[in-house]
């Protein structure tokens, strides 16, 4: 199997269990993601910088390129 194909399942199987989750918590009245937040922010403040740090740092790492542009990946029969 090709590997984009596998992280695309993966992908798609992260967003398919978040909103299981989220179903089972609201049919449940039990805690979603988004009261999870709040809570583990209002116990431990520093939780919304540590956030946006993982965030930005992933952004950076995916999108920007940086100073060591990858090399495309070249497809069998490619030159």
């Amino acid at each position: 199997m090709n590997t984009k194909y596998v992280w695309a399942i993966w992908l798609f199987a992260i967003a398919a269990s978040f909103a299981g989750f989220e179903w089972y918590a609201i049919a449940n009245d039990q805690m979603t993601l988004s009261r999870w937040v709040w809570t583990i922010s209002a116990d431990f403040p520093p939780f919304g910088w540590f956030a946006g740090f993982l965030t930005g740092f992933l952004v950076c790492h995916f999108w920007w390129g940086g100073i060591v542009p990858f090399p495309s990946i070249k497809q069998k029969g490619q030159q």
